[in-house]
């Protein structure tokens, strides 16, 4: 694990908390998902570019799916 990683999972996992505590006040599932899934995903991948790509993916998904 180098730098990029550990700050790139640091970020991720800040977001996904955020959308954690927001899914879990409103009870709302896509954000409480995604929050949870951006909090525990940076510890299995190794390759950068496919933590940045799925971060990404993961981070924005709630605003285009609203249930």
């Amino acid at each position: 694990m180098n730098t990029t990683q550990l700050l790139l999972g640091v970020l991720f996992s800040s977001i996904g908390l955020g959308y954690f505590i927001y899914g879990k006040k409103q009870k709302v599932t896509v954000p409480l998902v995604c929050g949870l899934v951006l909090m525990i995903f940076p510890y299995f991948i190794e390759n950068t570019a496919m933590l940045t790509s799925i971060g990404i993916l993961l981070s924005i998904l709630p605003y285009f799916i609203r249930l």
